[in-house]
């Protein structure tokens, strides 16, 4: 018996299919916009115009605070006073240069990143060494300090063999003196500067510091009395020889709109300042005091020509010392010409609103 074939099946016609790359194409307008764009977005090069050009004026503000003028409000000196504080923007700057993934940004923050290091890297290690002949301390004890007594018996025991104190007022002075009268048999106070010692004291005179009198001149003029007096020179006799020792609070400084940062009568104070450490003929000097600004201040030019900072010599960072709270300046210094700053620190808080600052010295 003869089978019928099966009937075939009809061929299935498969729907045309637009080709891979047809579908896959962009359409025109996707087309031009991605062309504009690749014209109009910038590179890692042109990207981040702001930050890159605030990294170049920090850079210049550093490398170049000296020629800040002062004569706009005193703009140089204010600046120079916060110049360890710009340090905190390369930072800043580098994160929105990385948010921005902008290269030129990035390389423009070297220029700051050196300069600040070159300024202040420094300072970031600890440079005090072993032995010392004296130790030294200062001290602006405040006129408003609620607690001489305590102040006075917390630097007696700081082992100082030379102290050194500003911002004396009349009624505190006795309470100083009956204080520290066990542990330093030998004082003076010109005005409200004063100096203790364990060692004998000779050839104390008052020492123009920059007020509102006459001429400048190395010393004061006969007709101001004491208790105007901010500053003095006296001579401790040491078993290595004499040594010229100078006590000083520079007038202070006040931030106003008008005036802006006004520092005259300081200025004054540190040129009076510089013209009597000129004219001191022993080879070995300390300067303790108040300066009411820092060394990096161009008004104290004259007496870093002449003196060096125990601080910046052997000391373990920056040593802020005011406001005692929260420092953010370092005001308060011991300089040094003709012996050897061994090591410096700044001291624990008193109840005065500055820090106290101590060095080691040696021959």
């Amino acid at each position: 018996m003869t089978r019928n074939p099966s009937p075939a099946r009809p061929a299935t016609r498969r729907p045309l299919r637009p080709s891979t790359t047809y579908r896959n194409r962009p359409s025109w307008r996707a087309r031009v916009r991605r062309a504009v764009g690749g014209v109009l977005r910038p590179g890692p090069w042109k990207r981040g115009p702001v930050f890159a050009a605030a990294a170049l004026l920090l850079g210049l503000i550093l490398l170049l605070h000296a020629e800040i003028p002062n004569r706009i409000g005193g703009l140089g000196s204010l600046v120079e006073t916060f110049l360890p504080w710009f340090g905190l923007m390369v930072p800043v700057l580098l994160a929105g240069a990385l948010w921005r993934r902008s290269a030129s940004a990035v390389a423009a923050l070297l220029l700051p990143a050196v300069v600040w290091f070159d300024l202040f890297g420094g300072l970031l290690g600890d440079k005090s060494r072993p032995g010392g002949d004296l130790t030294v301390v200062s001290h602006n004890v405040g006129a408003d300090n609620p607690d001489p007594a305590g102040t006075a018996r917390d630097l007696a025991a700081s082992g100082a063999d030379v102290l050194a104190l500003e911002e004396l007022t009349p009624r505190a002075r006795g309470t100083y003196e009956r204080e520290l009268a066990k542990t330093y048999p030998y004082h003076t106070v010109q005005g409200t500067v004063g100096l203790w010692s364990r060692l004998p004291l000779s050839d104390t005179r008052p020492v123009d510091a920059g007020m509102d009198y006459g001429p400048l001149a190395a010393t004061k003029p006969a007709d101001v009395k004491p208790a105007d007096n901010r500053a003095l020179r006296t001579t401790v006799a040491t078993g290595r020889g004499p040594l010229a020792i100078y006590v000083a609070h520079l007038g202070s400084v006040r931030v106003n709109p008008r005036s802006g940062f006004a520092t005259a009568q300081r200025d004054r104070g540190a040129r009076a300042l510089g013209e009597a450490l000129a004219a001191e003929r022993n080879g070995r000097v300390v300067l303790l005091g108040d300066l009411n600004g820092t060394l990096d201040d161009r008004a104290f030019a004259d007496l870093t020509a002449r003196m060096r900072s125990a601080q910046d010599a052997a000391g373990d960072g920056f040593g802020f010392t005011w406001p005692a709270k929260f420092p953010v300046a370092r005001i308060d210094e011991i300089l040094v010409r003709g012996v050897a700053a061994d090591s410096s620190r700044v001291m624990p808080t008193t109840g005065s609103d500055h820090l106290p600052v101590a060095a080691r010295i040696s021959w």
